[in-house]
Parts: structure tokens; sequence; C-alpha cells
């Protein structure tokens, strides 16, 4: 099967603490992988280093065959986009976050596509002109998903993006991401503490102590 990404014998430390050791992982393009594992066993870190976020200390990790430091970062982040457990919205309104992917790609604001994608997660388009500081936390993850969907990446990494969010936003999260996966062929890396999300993950990684212990 063709491999979107190939993690060869990636180590990670820090001040001469072992994070991540021989790390050697391929992960099938399209694929929809649950990364499980007790608090401080390295999984967010691995996710960083995928995303380019920081740097392994050895070892190597290749995206569609290629090294991550043959990538122009700018670029390669908007194919391996990572979401955060604690959104951050910026500027002042839901646009500024939704319009940043059409500015960083020098293309105009479209404004009937950017309404479709809220629909999908249950808000309307007067949502594109609601200030920051109006939306809830629920809310507020479905629009930074949104950002990092609108262009849809090769990879979406989602790093405890439902902690804290009840069960019906939990639901529309899901959702929205199955869609991706399913649809798009969007590759997803989900990193979960959520025990019933580690129930119904067709495929798992476990992670301890900074090994995969069981794929």
């Amino acid at each position: 099967m063709d491999n979107v990404l190939e993690i060869k014998h990636l180590n990670y430390s820090v001040e001469g603490q072992d994070i991540l050791k021989d790390i050697n992982l391929d992960i099938p393009r399209g694929t929809y992988l649950t990364f499980q594992g007790p608090s401080g066993s390295g999984k967010s870190t691995l996710m960083r280093i995928i995303a380019s976020m920081i740097n392994a200390t050895s070892g190597e990790v290749l995206f569609n065959g290629k090294h991550l430091s043959d990538y122009e970062p700018t670029l390669y982040r908007q194919k391996v986009s990572y979401a955060f457990q604690q959104p951050t919205l910026f500027g002042k309104t839901v646009k500024d976050n939704l319009e940043f992917p059409f500015l960083v790609r020098d293309k105009e604001f479209d404004q009937k596509l950017v309404t479709s994608y809220l629909e999908m997660v249950n808000l309307n388009e007067s949502y594109i002109d609601k200030s920051v500081n109006d939306v809830s936390g629920g809310e507020k993850q479905r629009i930074a998903l949104l950002r990092n969907l609108i262009f849809p990446p090769e990879v979406l990494i989602t790093d405890e993006v439902t902690t804290g969010l009840d069960t019906d936003n939990k639901v529309i999260v899901h959702d929205l991401i199955d869609r991706f996966n399913e649809k798009r062929g969007v590759t997803v890396l989900r990193v979960t503490h959520d025990e019933s999300e580690i129930a119904a993950a067709s495929h798992k990684v476990t992670i301890e102590s900074g090994e995969i212990k069981d794929v």
C-alpha cells in the first residue's frame, strides 16, 4: 500500500531524557490511525515532529517519499495540518480565521464555500461576521477545524480535539473528520485518551514510555 508517511529509527531527547526511542512506523495514505497511551508517553511529541513543529534528535520522517527537510515549511504545513486540543481563534472575527487559509495561498476569500463548510458543522453564514469573543468553546473548536480543512490537507493531525466538548459537539467533530477521511481521502492521525474513541477506532497505535508497543 502507498505510504504517505514513513518514520524511520526516530529518536527525540531533551536534556538527556529520552522522550521517543527508535520509532518505526509506516502510515498508509487515507488511513485513520488512533494513537493511545498514558500521558507523557510521547504521543504529542511524535505528532509535533511529524508536523515539522520540532525536529527529531535522530532518525527521519519521509512524506510522500521525501525527507521533511526537502520541503519548504509553510508549504509542508499546508499538506500536514495540526489541530490543537485548545483551539486559538485570532483576529477579531470568525472571518479573520476562515479567510487565513485563502490569504496564505494568495486566493480570494470565497464566502459561498466558507458558508458550505460552516453548515457542515451546524453553523450558519451569520457566524462569518461574529466576534471571536462571542463563540462558545465547542463552536471555537469547530471553526478552528474548518480553518484546517477548507483546503483539505493530505494529513490531518488531531491532538485531543474533543477534550472538554459535550456529546453533541463531539459528534459534530467526529462526523466532520470522518467525512474528510472517507470522502476526501485525508489521512487522519488522532491522539486521544477518550475511551469511547479508542474503543471505536479501527486502527490503533499504542505508545508507552516513548516506544511503540502495539500497532
